[in-house]
């Protein structure tokens, strides 16, 4: 998934979408212990993904984070 794609999902929706990713990062590791390496590309494309997901989300913590120190 493209991040302009995550970027339109709120935070609960990327919130979902990360325990959906990490839930089949899980199968796919169990997978791949088991002998089966086809899915190695898949674990690449959702390690990237999951990154996206958290990078986005910290984003917008620290952006609703800056309004409120500037008041001090």
């Amino acid at each position: 998934m493209r991040s302009q794609k995550l970027r339109d999902l709120d935070s609960p929706e990327l919130q979902t979408q990360l325990r959906d990713i990490e839930e089949q990062m899980f199968r796919l590791r169990l997978q791949m212990s088991m002998g089966q390496m086809e899915g190695l590309k898949k674990a690449r494309a959702m390690r990237k993904n999951r990154a996206r997901i958290f990078t986005i989300l910290r984003e917008r913590e620290l952006a609703a984070q800056t309004p409120t120190e500037g008041k001090r």
